[in-house]
């Protein structure tokens, strides 16, 4: 196969990236109008030992994430393993034994199933501490089944959970637009429930996240797209004041709440990778496009479509077999500037109940905001690619692609 298919593929995308262009360029002005509103300076960048109270740099940039998020608070730490463990402290700070959680768009990421209790036990899962969970399954296309969510809420019902990326399913992630109906069909109903949205992968897609448009909360990771590919660690909660400084107060102590952590003189990557982020996601959603294009070129199945409006930074395509699954990720290791040299194979990974194969020579461990790759070693072996630091290092990548793994 001709690899000539990838620089034709991206000369035929060439109007969909000068739009990416633009977006960048709205997203951009949103953060720096507020490092200009917060009068961020260099004496940010200093931190604090110990307590870690009265840091300055940490409060400043909360207030920062916050406008950026379009939201009352926010709190920004290292402290947060992933994504997973902030989304964790927003369930459990607001959650109470009698009360119900609703996931509305189907199964949640496969790392949450522990926290929920729908599998493991004995670690203290949410349903250790008596609270229930409920699920609305997707309709078969993949979509909101907006029917059954328009009289789904219970009295027990407290929060309703909202997915925005498709995980490991083959599903269409969410649209801010619809992300909105679905907070409005919740408030219609009970305006005291809790709608949570996990946003990782979505930040900065689009020129608006959920807070923009209702949800109470958002959560997500630091080595995902805000953290714009130099953040070495950490996760985020943003939305209402008093459900982010309920959040808080599980990941540090009643009491404490955001006014302890050190952030052990993490303030400029922080600020600095926050800045870069709308940079970094459009170059992530160029590569996106290319790759999806390209498979699609070679007959494979894609998702989302390849000129698709992009809802996420992570491009799926159906490979069929396990074989050409870890092919991908071998070549993609090989095209990685850290540890090219090692040859990824099927393990098993905390969190998950299926091995996985994943890809990913980056700087900072585990960063799904550099060029990466991974999937479940199960059927129909669907890859998921995400992050790229720019869509020139995906190109040389794919061209080897097509060369070992050949049309469908």
């Amino acid at each position: 196969m001709d690899s000539a298919i990838v620089p034709s593929a991206a000369r035929a995308l060439a109007p969909i990236f000068s739009e990416i262009d633009g977006q960048v360029k709205t997203n951009l002005g949103r953060v720096l109008r507020a490092f200009r509103q917060h009068k961020v300076g260099s004496h940010h960048f200093a931190s604090v030992s110990g307590y870690g109270h009265n840091d300055l740099g940490r409060d400043v940039l909360d207030r920062v994430f916050a406008e950026v998020m379009g939201a009352e608070a926010a709190m920004v730490r290292v402290q947060f393993v992933s994504g997973t463990h902030a989304i964790a402290a927003a369930l459990f700070g607001i959650l109470r034994p009698g009360d119900e959680l609703l996931a509305v768009v189907g199964k949640p990421y496969d790392t949450l199933e522990e926290v929920i209790g729908t599998r493991g036990q004995g670690q203290g899962s949410l349903k250790d501490f008596g609270i229930s969970y409920r699920e609305i399954a997707l309709t078969d296309q993949g979509e909101p089944d907006w029917g059954a969510i328009a009289t789904a809420i219970e009295p027990q019902t407290r929060m309703v959970l909202i997915q925005r990326s498709c995980g490991y399913s083959w599903r269409p992630s969410l649209g801010i637009e619809q992300i909105a109906q679905l907070i409005q069909l919740i408030k219609k109903q009970n305006p005291e429930v809790v709608c949570f949205v996990d946003n990782c992968y979505g930040e900065f897609v689009t020129s608006q996240e959920p807070t923009h448009v209702g949800a109470d909360l958002i959560a997500g990771s630091l080595i995902k797209n805000p953290g714009g590919t130099i953040v070495t660690a950490g996760g985020y909660i943003a939305g209402r004041q008093d459900y982010v400084n309920a959040a808080a107060c599980r990941l540090t102590a009643p009491g404490i709440g955001r006014e302890g952590g050190a952030t052990f003189e993490q303030h400029r990557l922080l600020f600095q990778g926050l800045f870069l982020a709308p940079q970094m996601v459009g170059e992530a959603l160029k590569g996106n496009y290319l790759t999806g294009y390209v498979f699609d070129q070679l007959g494979y199945e894609v998702n989302p479509a390849p000129r698709e409006p992009r809802r996420d930074v992570i491009q799926g395509i159906k490979l069929g077999t396990p074989e050409k699954l870890i092919q991908f990720c071998r070549i993609l290791q090989s095209y990685s500037a850290v540890d090219s040299y090692l040859e990824p194979i099927p393990a098993p990974m905390p969190g998950y109940d299926t091995p996985l194969v994943m890809a990913g020579g980056t700087f900072i461990d585990g960063s799904t905001a550099e060029l990466s790759a991974d999937g479940p070693l199960r059927s129909p072996y669907v890859v998921f690619c995400q992050g790229g630091t720019h869509w020139t290092h995906v190109a040389l990548a794919l061209e080897a692609m097509v060369e070992a793994i050949g049309p469908a």
